[in-house]
């Protein structure tokens, strides 16, 4: 009897024990994920990207079971992994060093026992992509002749012998390869959306501009057909939206085949050609479709929802379909669909490090009114329990890009916080993709400042929710969305109770300059000329208003960013400290855009974390 009363008191705390479990914040950051599946030749295997080391590495599994094994082990990041598609002995892989970006190429023998280097210039980027047909070449793009162009060339994997195929003064990538190993498909880009594909022909070096046009547009997820006598692809040509379209090869006119009020944001040809997988964007959630080739008829697919699905690829039987998926409650994982059953199986099991996924908690999409009355999508996360008291302290996590979405994607940090008791705001300001070329166009050049009116909207939106407590709302964001922090407490300093910028621009007229010289004409398409704009690239550069800024600032930047040089933080550090400002400021020797690297993922944020909870969380117990 007492046994049975115990048990019964046992249940009944047990849910407010596991409540009040608190995890810290390098337990969050140690939650696993796995990325960018590969599948051998004969669909037994997929190779993959996972960071159980710290960093993304080279890992191999069976599909249907088995336990995973580690190809690769070296202390910075792997970028991407390609199995030859007709010799599964072999496998191609890119890796940079200090997060520099210059990609270098290597072989890797399957079983992980030789990894041959084919590159050499560790101040050349080496682009891998595409395998040819018959899997004896691959085509890759490369700034070697000069920093601020990408030439085509195609090495032969057995003699290491490299042919220049197109020698052009453009951004160029190599997008596929044609099953007759005929054409390779390249595209150039002027913008993040205006681009052009380019089919070169691989012994004469003839080349064909596939898709000319006038008005700005996206060319791009290009396949062959089976028979490699016309490309399926998504565009924008003409329309609000990406849709799926056709072009025959070589001189064919673009037609549409499938388009929606959504963005669809990849396809994948099946093995026997006859129809199309896709992704759908809706409201940011992945949903997947096939599209019958003969019937142009749509059918949505058993996948998973509430997330973002990716990396769709097919088995050589053309039996399953291998994808990736991830939720705001669900860390990046592998997964495959069975077609005959119409059912997914789960391939990877990324570590959540002891955290359960019930303390875990799902955004909900709101929508609020700017300046102008524009409708700004975001997600709201809460912490569990939280109360309309006017008490929460929030960060207002704004994107980089700016041509990118805020999606419902897994965020180790972002659940960090709202377990810590703060809630967490994800808008997409104008300019965002996900929403239609126009809106997509709102914040282009002179523009930007509707942008970070935006922004400054946000705080009486949240206010509004009754969550809140006005004198706690923190800007926060990386690389764009470092830019906007830094313009959000420089031009409505007011508003913020501190903010945080990670390798943030904090002048466009340096940035444009130091930037890349491969990056300059396409990122001068988005903010604007230096030359021509300068008097107003100044107006909205943090930089030149320094003495507005009032709010605590924590600055993270890596030595080697190739993207938005050190440099940029650097000045307005010095600045801000020149002037008597709050601000902290930690630099990474070994790292770039970005941070990744465990060891200096953990020390970044446990100083964002401290810095926080010092300057806006706890402030009031400390007064």
């Amino acid at each position: 009897m007492r046994r049975k009363l115990w048990l019964s008191i046992i249940l009944v705390l047990l849910p407010f024990f596991l409540f009040a479990q608190t995890y810290t914040i390098e337990q969050y950051l140690n939650i696993r994920s796995a990325s960018s599946p590969t599948v051998s030749p004969d669909g037994k295997f997929i190779a993959y990207l996972t960071d159980v080391t710290g960093t993304n590495q080279v890992w191999k599994v069976r599909i249907s079971s088995g336990c995973p094994e580690q190809l690769t082990f070296f202390d910075e990041r792997v970028q991407f992994v390609s199995w030859n598609p007709k010799n599964g002995d072999w496998m191609l892989f890119g890796k940079d060093m200090g997060g520099n970006e210059h990609t270098q190429l290597f072989l890797l023998k399957s079983d992980g026992s030789e990894i041959r280097r084919l590159t050499y210039n560790d101040n050349v980027i080496y682009n891998f992509g595409a395998w040819s047909g018959d899997g004896t070449m691959f085509a890759f793009a490369s700034n070697e002749r000069n920093r601020a162009f990408f030439d085509v060339y195609a090495m032969n994997i057995k003699t290491g012998k490299v042919k220049l195929v197109w020698q052009n003064d453009g951004n160029n990538s190599v997008v596929a390869w044609s099953p007759d190993n005929k054409y390779i498909l390249v595209s150039q880009n002027r913008s993040s959306f205006d681009n052009d594909l380019y089919l070169i022909e691989y012994e004469s070096g003839k080349v064909y501009n596939i898709t000319p046009h006038t008005q700005p547009a996206r060319y791009f997820g290009a396949r062959f057909s089976k028979d490699g006598k016309g490309i399926y692809l998504l565009s924008d040509e003409g329309k609000e939206f990406v849709g799926i379209a056709y072009i025959d090869v070589p001189n064919g006119k673009l037609n549409y085949i499938y388009t929606t009020n959504w963005d669809v944001e990849a396809i994948e040809l099946s093995k026997d050609g006859k129809y199309l997988v896709f992704i759908l964007n809706v409201d940011g959630y992945s949903e997947v479709y096939s599209l019958n080739l003969a019937t142009k008829k749509a059918k949505k697919l058993n996948f998973p929802t509430g997330g973002i699905i990716g990396s769709l690829k097919f088995t050589a039987d053309g039996k399953k379909i291998i994808f990736t998926y991830q939720s705001p409650v669900k860390n990046q994982d592998i997964y495959y669909y069975d077609i005959p059953t119409n059912k997914y199986s789960q391939i990877t099991y990324s570590s959540t490090a002891g955290i359960p996924l019930s303390s875990f908690v799902k955004p909900e999409l709101v929508r609020f009114k700017s300046f102008d009355g524009l409708e700004i999508p975001g997600y709201l996360y809460l912490p569990k329990g939280a109360k309309k008291d006017s008490s929460l302290p929030v960060i207002v996590s704004i994107h980089g890009g700016p041509e990118a979405q805020e999606v419902p994607r897994f965020s180790a940090l972002y659940q960090y916080f709202i377990h810590s008791g703060y809630v967490v705001y994800a808008p997409n300001v104008r300019g965002s993709t996900g929403y239609g070329k126009t809106y997509a166009s709102l914040d282009n050049t002179t523009k930007r400042k509707d942008a970070i009116r935006d922004v400054a909207m946000i705080p009486n939106f949240l206010k509004s929710t009754g969550y809140i407590d006005p004198k706690k709302i923190i800007v926060y964001g990386g690389s764009y969305g470092g830019y906007m922090t830094l313009a959000a407490v420089t031009f409505y300093p007011d508003l913020w109770a501190a903010g945080v910028d990670l390798v943030g621009i904090s002048n466009f007229l340096t940035f444009l300059r130091n930037t890349g010289a491969w990056r300059q004409k396409h990122r001068m398409a988005e903010y604007g000329d230096p030359e021509k704009d300068a008097e107003f690239l100044k107006e909205i550069s943090p930089f030149y208003h320094v003495d507005k800024i009032k709010a605590p600032l924590m600055i993270i930047q890596g030595a080697n960013d190739p993207r938005v040089p050190k440099s940029e933080s650097d000045q307005i550090v010095e600045s801000i400290k020149s002037r008597g400002g709050i601000v902290e400021y930690l630099v990474f020797d070994d790292e770039g855009h970005g941070l990744s690297k465990l060891k200096n993922r953990i020390k970044a944020y446990k100083a964002i974390v401290e810095f926080l909870d010092k300057y806006v969380k706890n402030k009031q117990a400390m007064n």
